[in-house]
């Protein structure tokens, strides 16, 4: 009987045992799903979280790409902008800037391209086409030059052959007055006429057209005034030293259209009632400066920087659209005579009148000198001015007494000995005593062609006056 309580109560301890095992397993199996489930959790809130950084950084490229978008939209407009701006704007300011650099070429209208790509290739385009600009114009000026010289040189010839024939009515009929002075007005007219085209063909490359011998100074300016209208406003005045100075006969014809032009110029810029001063001058070094002055308005210092750009010897090949409209082709063709002689123009000093002082510089290479008897002067060329004279003490008169005392010399006294002094002197009395002869022939018959010229000018000129007025 008591071993069935006993069995029962080890069969109960057994179940015992065995509920605890049994719930020690389950506490385990419980504590492991939790661990588990805290990992998956976990797991899960790493996810989530790169989930969300993965949407964030998602968001933040698609606002980068948006603003990227933005940006180069705003680009594409700009460069679009400048475009329109480069084909409205700079490109015709380009077109003006190559006819004349005071025009300015306009810049970008965004400045946060400068510098960028965008300016690299719209500069590009400028520079490309302004050289194609300046390759087709200087290829039409070239046609235009050669089609305006071939022109200008057939007119030339004719009007030196019309001169011819109106030479040799002057001279081989004894015709009424009024008839000799329409013919001095042709002349004067074809001069003129002669000078425009002369003109036109040495822009364009041409030579002067015009083949002379030695000629003097003087003639060569009173000449160059004899083609201009209103040439009586011109007073020629020679201060040169002997009077049969002249040019070599390859300078002597350009010279004459360089004063020719300078002359001119100061007439038309000054007013109908004011002269133009002409003076000869002979420097020491040997050359012949021939100063023009007049009395106008004188040059704004962007006229002056232009014409001496086209007067100098080193001026580039203008072109003709660069002389305005109408050409102005005076300083031009002085240019392109200065390169080809070597004679030298000056147009940036002021005359003492107010105006413009032009001086023509003839060095010592391109001067001769002719022997006046064989050639005489011209009768209308301005003589050489004569030295003024230098009073010289007289000696004292010997006496029989010697002086008591010898006098201090003074630099008054001794100034008639200095050797400039003597040269003066000697060149002077020389020049007077080897004067020529032929000078004036015959007083009385001098003057009456003087004064029949004078008033075979004067009417043609009237006349023409007249005639263009009408």
């Amino acid at each position: 009987m008591t071993s069935e309580p006993a069995l029962a109560l080890g069969v109960i301890a057994v179940l015992i045992a065995v509920v605890a095992l049994l719930l020690a397993r389950s506490r385990r199996k419980q504590a492991r799903r939790a661990r588990e489930l805290a990992a998956a959790v976990k797991t899960a809130d790493t996810r989530a979280q790169a989930a969300t950084a993965l949407a964030h950084s998602a968001e933040e490229r698609r606002q980068a790409a948006e603003a990227r978008t933005k940006d180069a939209e705003t680009r594409d407009a700009e460069f679009r902008d400048e475009v329109r701006h480069l084909v409205s704007a700079r490109l015709p300011a380009l077109a003006l800037h190559l006819i004349s650099a005071h025009h300015p070429i306009p810049g970008l209208l965004h400045e946060n391209l400068v510098g960028s790509g965008a300016e690299e290739l719209l500069d590009s385009v400028l520079d490309h086409v302004s050289a194609t600009v300046v390759k087709e114009r200087r290829r039409v000026d070239a046609a235009a030059r050669a089609a305006l010289r071939g022109t200008s040189q057939d007119s030339q010839a004719l009007s030196y052959r019309l001169q011819t024939e109106i030479d040799a009515l002057q001279h081989e009929f004894s015709a009424p007055r009024s008839l000799t002075n329409r013919l001095l007005a042709a002349d004067h007219l074809n001069e003129q006429n002669l000078r425009l085209i002369q003109r036109a063909a040495i822009v364009c490359g041409a030579w002067p057209g015009h083949v002379r011998k030695d000629t003097y100074v003087a003639e060569i300016v009173s000449g160059a005034s004899s083609r201009l209208r209103g040439f009586d406003r011109v007073k020629i005045s020679s201060r040169l030293r002997s009077s049969n100075i002249a040019v070599v006969g390859r300078a002597a014809e350009p010279i004459a259209v360089a004063c020719a032009e300078l002359m001119a110029n100061a007439l038309e810029h000054s007013r109908d009632d004011l002269v133009v001063d002409v003076s000869l001058l002979q420097t020491g070094n040997g050359s012949v400066c021939i100063t023009i002055d007049d009395a106008g308005k004188g040059m704004t210092a962007e006229a002056i920087s232009r014409g001496a750009r086209l007067i100098s010897a080193d001026q580039q090949e203008v072109m003709l659209t660069e002389l305005g409209d109408p050409p102005s082709q005076g300083f031009a063709a002085i240019g392109s005579l200065v390169a080809d002689y070597g004679f030298h123009v000056s147009i940036d000093n002021p005359s003492p009148y107010g105006g413009v002082r032009a001086v023509v510089s003839v060095p010592p290479n391109l001067l001769t000198t002719i022997d006046e008897e064989a050639e005489p002067l011209s009768a209308m060329a301005p003589l050489p001015a004569v030295a003024p004279q230098v009073d010289k003490r007289p000696a004292p008169a010997e006496s029989a007494e010697p002086p008591t005392r010898t006098p201090v010399p003074t630099a008054a006294a001794a100034a008639p000995e200095l050797p400039q002094r003597q040269r003066r002197s000697s060149a002077t009395s020389s020049a007077e005593a080897s004067a020529p002869a032929h000078r004036l022939p015959d007083p009385e018959r001098e003057r009456d062609m003087w004064s029949d010229f004078q008033e075979g000018l004067a009417s043609g000129q009237t006349d023409t006056d007249s005639e263009e007025s009408q």
